[in-house]
């Protein structure tokens, strides 16, 4: 097997991964990011890039380039209930470089990251590279076992950091305990062709037929489907015609386009998991992003939570891995620092869930407005209040310039 050695392996090129190996390489450490597919391009991924994220980039000095890839502009957030709109939150008013959500496609994301990483001797990025299992001498991990096109790989590493997904085999290998706080829904992604003359503002839709999501991708819509977990086995039992029939009912301007749906292979199924672990650290191994938590959908605060675990991770890391003090007090300065926001915003979600979700997808019937939510309406204030808590979360991070090593 051949050997290669690094001082940070780092197993998962997401958003998470990506960007700590970026953040440590702008730090003078020396960093391999593996990615287990030949390219980042993956549909129905996270799309949704908050102001925290985009303030963050500012700060980096990276903004302007990534704005210069394909997105479409998110300012307000409406939700329409029977038909009835009322605008939720208003991101128009805080105050960062970017005060709007990002819709662009993660590849592009990831694509940037990576080319600006590779402007830097100390960033590697290895393609096609899947971590299969981690490597340890007397209790601490030392390194990672690695499958590519070439064969088998070992990288020795001073830290490994496992940001390979809600799926994460080396999160399996630690036996590091799970708490799973689960998810009472499911959800279908599909998209469906939007016309030039067609409403530009993202928004959600509720009624008796249940929740609709449309997120704006310029030409086309991209829209989740929720409904109560289990239930696609009975959705589908339905037919794709009756499917057809709901979401035109929903979204009468969606009629046109729904039988762009023409088979089950055009809806994409998400299995909803809500779970995070108790301890996110070994020696010699940290977890981050959704190997360390996943997320509900809702908010689409997965990416920006996982960028911000990495922020702090890459803070807090990157001096002792370039002076080669690293200890266990480091690996838990990083989970101190993101566990609770990301107990805060799973609570957060999990109130959505059982209050707003599941109310709306088992009602049978017309569904009114609520009052709190015509307080929207009437005091437009209230929608900086949502906007501040979507937009930028619990505990944002930033960079600080003075850590980056010429």
């Amino acid at each position: 097997m051949r050997e290669l050695s690094t001082t940070c392996c780092i197993a998962g090129g997401g958003p998470a991964g990506m960007m700590l190996g970026y953040l440590l390489a702008r730090q003078g450490v020396d960093v391999t990011v593996l990615e287990k597919h030949e390219d980042f391009f993956r549909d129905f991924r996270g799309d949704t890039v908050h102001p925290s994220t985009l303030q963050a980039f500012h700060e980096m000095g990276l903004l302007d380039g990534y704005l210069q890839r394909p997105f479409q502009k998110t300012e307000t957030l409406t939700v329409q209930i029977e038909g009835e709109s009322v605008m939720l939150a208003d991101f128009r008013h805080l105050p960062v470089a970017a005060p709007y959500i990002a819709m662009m496609p993660q590849w592009e994301f990831l694509d940037h990251l990576a080319d600006a990483g590779r402007e830097m001797e100390t960033f590697h990025l290895m393609m096609s590279a899947k971590a299969e299992r981690y490597t340890e001498e007397n209790g601490c991990v030392t390194g990672l076992d690695v499958t590519t096109p070439d064969g088998p790989i070992h990288i020795k590493a001073d830290l490994v950091v496992g940001a390979d997904g809600r799926g994460s085999d080396l999160r399996a290998q630690s036996g590091l305990p799970l708490k799973e706080i689960g998810a009472p829904i499911d959800v279908f992604w599909f998209r469906l062709s939007r016309s030039a003359g067609e409403a530009s503002e993202s928004l959600g839709r509720v009624s008796a037929d249940g929740m609709l999501v449309m997120i704006n991708r310029g030409d086309y819509w991209q829209c989740a489907l929720p409904f109560p977990k289990g239930a696609d086995d009975d959705i589908r039992a339905q037919g794709l015609p009756a499917l057809r029939q709901r979401i035109a009912r929903m979204a009468p301007e969606l009629a046109g386009s729904v039988d762009e749906l023409a088979s089950w292979e055009d809806l994409k199924l998400l299995t909803v998991q809500v779970n995070r672990l108790d301890l996110w650290w070994r020696t010699g191994l940290v977890f981050i992003g959704d190997a360390a938590h996943a997320m509900s959908p809702v908010g689409g605060v997965g990416v920006n939570l996982a960028v911000q675990d990495a922020i702090a991770a890459a803070r807090i890391l990157g001096t002792p891995l370039r002076e080669g003090t690293l200890t266990d007090a480091d690996l838990v300065a990083v989970q101190a620092r993101r566990e609770w926001p990301t107990k805060v915003t799973q609570s957060a979600q999990v109130f959505a869930h059982n209050m707003v979700l599941v109310p709306a997808l088992t009602a049978k019937q017309k569904i009114r407005m609520p009052f709190i939510l015509r307080l929207f309406k009437w005091i437009p204030f209230l929608r900086r209040l949502p906007a501040r808590a979507v937009g930028m979360g619990v505990r944002p991070e930033y960079w600080d310039r003075s850590l980056d090593r010429d």
